[in-house]
């Protein structure tokens, strides 16, 4: 399979091309012949004209790329290696949402043909690959697995925003259903990926070292955001703190914040869904969950304390949300916890303006139900909610035009600790 890819006499294909997915394709088309599938004809028709439509990569990215964007199953039957990257999102009861995984498996599993290898990159739980995909690919194809074809997981690792840990100046974890394709998949991604490959043991164990990634950071900064509390109520700077404690050499340096996005919000729900299938109760991981998934509503109420601790009535307050997207620098708005202080302050009657350099108002509209605004002034508070390049310079003259009188700035990173003088300020 190396060979044939080598020589472009097999072609690869990427079904799925969102952050993950394009970046991929386009890693792959500058060594052997790709076929980039997405089911959205919208996003298929932007991308043929060197357009991201999420944003990320510009149109040299798209230069020197033997590649073919395409919706039709009939292209994709020409292709012999698949890469799956569909988004794996969680429900709104926090349970994984498999369907554009199975969807992408039955769509697969339509082309499929003797001698070909399928690799999912989505994050799922520990055994989904085997137990919930491959069936699905054996069904629509009438293949036998391992017998007709091969499957492998090598978990997505891109950052949204990081044009320096990119896809291929990663280190890739693979790993495949037996030893001829851990190694055809090994070389494979060894095309593109500079650092190399580290082998799993099994799919299993790929699975599960993508998803403790994630969980990792999710229950450091729970804890972080617990102390924040902690310390809020004892009157001290929550920053002072991890500026002190972290002069010690050992110490692990993670901050308060919200906690959204894709990936570090949502992939421990996966691991808590699967221990529960097998009756355990995750407690560390679900407390984490459960002090993350509240900042948002921390935040507000704090603000609306403050505000009312101001004499101010609270039901004709004005606040400013400075920041829309999951995280600083990026345009995506996928379970942004913003969302969530703009539902608890207009839940006390609050008028809320939001303004963001990166996010989309239609996108925002459609997902949260509030779009952009131009930011206006004498606001009761201001809340710098996503640390953008774009604020990262603003002087305290810049928030004492926009507020009004005993108006109060909320800075969730602490990026203007120490700065300013006559605001009135809070941080985590």
């Amino acid at each position: 399979m190396y060979s044939k890819l080598i020589d472009k006499k097999a072609t690869l294909a990427v079904i799925g091309l969102g952050y993950v997915g394009l970046p991929i394709a386009l890693a792959f088309a500058r060594k052997i012949k790709v076929i980039g599938f997405d089911i959205n004809e919208k996003r298929v028709a932007l991308m043929r004209k060197g357009i991201d439509p999420s944003d990320e990569l510009g149109k040299d990215d798209f230069k020197g790329c033997d590649i073919t964007f395409t919706a039709s199953l009939d292209d994709l039957k020409k292709a012999n290696f698949f890469i799956v990257a569909v988004p794996t999102p969680i429900d709104e009861h926090n349970l994984p949402d498999l369907k554009p995984l199975i969807g992408a498996s039955v769509t697969v599993g339509k082309v499929l043909k003797k001698g070909d290898y399928v690799v999912y990159e989505s994050t799922v739980y520990p055994g989904c690959t085997e137990e919930d995909c491959i069936p699905v690919l054996e069904k629509q194809s009438g293949l036998k697995f391992k017998k007709d074809f091969k499957v492998g997981y090598s978990p997505e690792r891109i950052n949204p925003g990081d044009k320096e840990h990119t896809i291929t100046k990663i280190l890739k974890v693979v790993s495949g259903c037996d030893t001829e394709a851990l190694d055809a998949i090994s070389k494979t991604y060894e095309i593109i990926v500079e650092p190399g490959v580290h082998r799993a043991s099994s799919i299993k164990v790929a699975e599960a070292a993508k998803i403790i990634e994630n969980t990792q950071r999710d229950v450091n900064i729970a804890l972080m955001n617990e102390l924040s509390i902690i310390f809020g109520r004892m009157g001290i700077n929550t920053y002072d703190v991890l500026e002190a404690a972290g002069t010690k050499w050992n110490f692990l340096k993670f901050f308060p914040g919200l906690v959204g996005g894709h990936c570090i919000g949502v992939d421990p729900y996966y691991l808590t869904h699967k221990a529960e299938s097998l009756g355990y109760h995750a407690r560390v991981i679900n407390s984490g969950r459960y002090v993350n998934d509240s900042m948002g509503f921390y935040v507000a109420k704090n603000l609306v304390k403050k505000i009312s601790a101001a004499g101010k009535n609270i039901s004709k307050a004005k606040v400013l949300i400075m920041g829309a997207t999951f995280k600083e620098n990026v345009s995506d708005i996928r379970n942004s916890k913003i969302a969530d202080i703009v539902k608890e302050l207009k839940s006390y009657g609050v008028k809320v303006d939001v303004v963001d350099p990166h996010a989309s108002s239609e996108e925002l509209i459609h997902e949260y139900d509030f779009g952009l605004s131009k930011p206006g002034k004498s606001y009761d508070g201001i809340v710098v909610a996503v640390n953008h390049q774009e604020y990262a310079d603003l002087d305290e003259k810049y928030f004492l035009k926009l507020l009004g009188t005993k108006g109060v700035l909320v800075d969730v990173k602490g990026i203007y600790r120490k700065r300013f003088k006559k605001v009135a300020y809070w941080s985590l």
